[in-house]
């Protein structure tokens, strides 16, 4: 176990932080499920809309990376193109 108050401390943020990133991402990865299982073109853009932000978003905080962001965005609208 660690001997300094700043490294117990660590400990505990970076365990608050790892939850954190881990409830985002999870939450990233169902709503992209979901779109790509919607079928009505209307309906999937507006839920498009608001999952390229909540990935933007993300990636910006280097929750999941910039580049994994964009693919995901860019796969997601070619779904809906293709409704």
């Amino acid at each position: 176990m660690a001997n300094h108050k700043s490294s117990l401390k660590r400990i505990r943020q970076s365990e608050k932080r790892r939850l954190e990133n881990r409830y985002w991402a999870k939450t990233a990865r169902n709503a992209v499920r979901r779109v790509r299982r919607m079928t009505d073109k209307e309906e999937a853009t507006a839920a498009y809309n608001k999952v390229s932000s909540l990935l933007q978003r993300l990636g910006r905080k280097n929750i999941i990376s910039k580049n994994k962001a964009a693919n995901l965005c860019s796969s997601l609208s070619k779904h809906i193109n293709k409704i």
